[in-house]
């Protein structure tokens, strides 16, 4: 037979079907760009892969949707780039590539198809090379024999609303805008749904949504999960040979050493470390937790079952210690690592009632033994003659690893544009503070927010007394912003140039510092409150909580009905300033730093008392001989 005749008779011959794993499996290569395992693909190295690609082929009618709730560094992308070169090359028709913005767009565009389409021969021979001046094979399209692949931004309105698309990639879910809007803000609705629109025309449609899922409750591929046939992977014990889903609460370590991880039986107690992990992929199996709906199939998976060589146990108890006290970034470890939800409700489950048993039996005005340094949040209310004009300060003594103190809290009442209530803090200011084990402490950094109708006497009270550590701030309620930034000069000149040691003002993550005093409330024991801290404190100091904002997009702080914060705002206040201590001292050796302070202290104390009893006798000497 001759190459024409081989040709004419591959032309008319449709392919054999195939499946998204076995066609990977046949031509897929990862390039070393993008990977850190180059070569042919191999769905043997993540088995549990199979299902979830395999629910995307053309020879499975049963499923037209597919969810992965997955973990970071499981395979969740490149499955999804499996998905698109086998609809290339085996079934071509119209297909949607939606990233959360087109700036991430244009990185997966470059970083990872590009270098996908470059070393698979059977894709490379049916794209052509992007150009600048082809339209056809740009950035954002790419054109082949009967289908085209379009790549936009769920930001993007005019990319989710085109031609319509017979298969739809949408890739994490959950950080797409609640809202598709216009350069001009006229709002288009959710992207997913108006991408998913794009499929209504097309009988066999097939659409994968992927994410690590973020917020309970607000979070997309969650939602989009729950209402699948919800699969997770089940895989045996070594020991006794029973199946079971890998969960983070049977993850067993010794003393906090991250080396010793080990995974526990739920069925036989048997201990067991990750030489196992390999023959548990292989032998694992889907398993449905309710009937299909909506022909949608649901996976989830956590960064427990990631393949030996990508993340190992130890590096993901290590992740753990690291985050489990700061409310951030062990949410970012519950999101990207569990692949579970993070309830940010939590706070308005704390009532003032239950959080009494949690006073100890220090009094007020005094230091516990481990305290190493002093810091201050001050709120100022009110103003010009406004009602219930005062300023509210609490003084927290700081312990190493975090641990805070609640000292007191003092009110001084007073118009704050007048000098007495800041005679009152400077008193409270220069306080010092008689320590158990002996020497004084007296508060390393005072944060004072500048908000208010009292700006510019809070902007003087600063100016003065910045040699003291007291420091001007202004909230954020911005998610993601840092407990502290940058500070920035508010004192200006007549020709708008910064005065010389005039006014520096801080902005502050106010939810940020929130969410991690509430999550120490909730989580571990790290906040302490004084023997005399009354149930009206913790009110105040529990008195907001998350909702979703109006907008839909994300969610935010609003205070309780008719409740006071402003022990809540100090508390915030107070973490601020420590937070600017780490600006100044390096976070690793700060409390090194101030236990050397405190023992120097004590040595000082003990030579003043030493020379006093001289003096004394030196005075009875005196007396004695006159």
């Amino acid at each position: 037979m001759n190459p024409f005749q081989k040709g004419f008779i591959e032309g008319i011959i449709p392919p054999k079907p195939m499946t998204v794993s076995e066609w990977s499996d046949k031509n897929r290569m990862l390039s070393s760009k993008g990977s850190s395992e180059p070569g042919p693909w191999r769905t043997s190295r993540t088995p549990y892969l199979k299902e979830p690609m395999d629910c995307l082929s053309v020879t499975n009618t049963d499923v037209q949707r597919v969810v992965m709730m997955f973990g970071a560094q499981t395979g969740k992308s490149e499955s999804g780039i499996n998905f698109l070169l086998y609809t290339i090359d085996h079934c071509p028709a119209p297909i949607l590539c939606v990233n959360p913005s087109l700036d991430m767009t244009k990185r997966m565009s470059r970083q990872r198809l590009e270098p996908a389409f470059e070393e698979t021969p059977v894709i490379k021979a049916k794209i052509a090379p992007q150009r600048s001046r082809d339209a056809s094979n740009s950035m954002f399209i790419k054109e082949y024999p009967n289908g085209i692949l379009m790549l936009t931004g769920a930001n993007s309105p005019a990319g989710l609303r085109s031609a319509p698309v017979r298969y739809l990639f949408m890739d994490e879910i959950d950080s797409y805008p609640s809202d598709a809007s216009t350069s001009g803000g006229v709002s288009e609705g959710d992207p997913v749904e108006l991408a998913i629109k794009r499929t209504s025309t097309f009988s066999r449609k097939k659409i994968l949504m992927t994410s690590t899922p973020t917020t309970k409750d607000f979070s997309r591929v969650e939602s989009e999960y729950l209402a699948s046939d919800m699969r997770r992977y089940w895989v045996p014990c070594p020991a006794c040979n029973e199946y079971q889903t890998l969960v983070w609460s049977q993850m067993k370590w010794e003393n906090r050493d991250a080396s010793t991880a080990k995974y526990e039986c739920v069925h036989c107690g048997e201990r067991f470390d990750e030489t196992h992990k390999t023959a548990l992929l292989r032998k694992g199996e889907w398993r449905a937790e309710k009937p299909m709906t909506r022909k949608t199939a649901g996976f989830q998976m956590s960064s427990i079952y990631s393949p030996a060589g990508w993340l190992n146990w130890p590096e993901l108890v290590e992740e753990f210690l690291r985050s489990k006290d700061d409310a951030p970034l062990f949410k970012t470890f519950v999101n990207t690592r569990l692949a579970e939800t993070f309830d940010e409700s939590y706070q308005s489950q704390l009532s003032a009632e239950a959080l009494l048993e949690r006073c100890e039996k220090y009094m007020p005005g005094t230091i516990p033994e481990d305290v190493l340094f002093l810091v201050m949040g001050v709120d100022v209310q009110g103003g010009s003659g406004t009602k219930d004009e005062r300023i509210e300060v609490s003084t927290w003594g700081i312990a190493p690893e975090e641990h805070m103190y609640l000292i007191q809290h003092d009110v001084i009442y007073g118009d704050p544009n007048q000098g007495t209530v800041w005679e009152g803090l400077d008193i409270l200011l220069t306080n010092e503070y008689e320590h158990p084990n002996g020497g004084k402490l007296k508060a390393e950094c005072c944060a004072i927010d500048t908000g208010g109708l009292a700006t510019q006497a809070v902007y003087n009270y600063c100016r003065q007394r910045q040699g003291l550590g007291v420091i001007g701030i202004k909230g954020s309620s911005q998610s993601g912003k840092p407990a502290i930034g940058r500070g920035s000069r508010v004192d200006l000149n007549y020709r708008g140039r910064a005065i010389k040691k005039g006014v520096i003002v801080y902005m502050v993550g106010s939810d940020t510092i929130k969410d991690v005093l509430f999550a120490r409330l909730k989580f571990n024991d790290k906040l302490h409150f004084h023997a005399q801290t009354d149930e009206e404190y913790f009110k105040e100091f529990t008195g907001e909580r998350r909702v979703l904002k109006k907008n839909g997009r994300g969610t935010e702080y609003v205070q309780k009905k008719n409740q006071s914060v402003e022990k809540l705002d100090c508390a915030v206040y107070a973490y601020a300033a420590l937070n600017h201590l780490y600006q100044r001292f390096p976070r690793g050796k700060i409390y090194e730093i101030f236990s050397k302070r405190l023992l120097k202290s004590v040595k000082s104390d003990k030579n003043n008392l030493k020379d006093a009893k001289v003096n004394t006798s030196a005075k009875r000497n005196y007396v004695n001989s006159w």
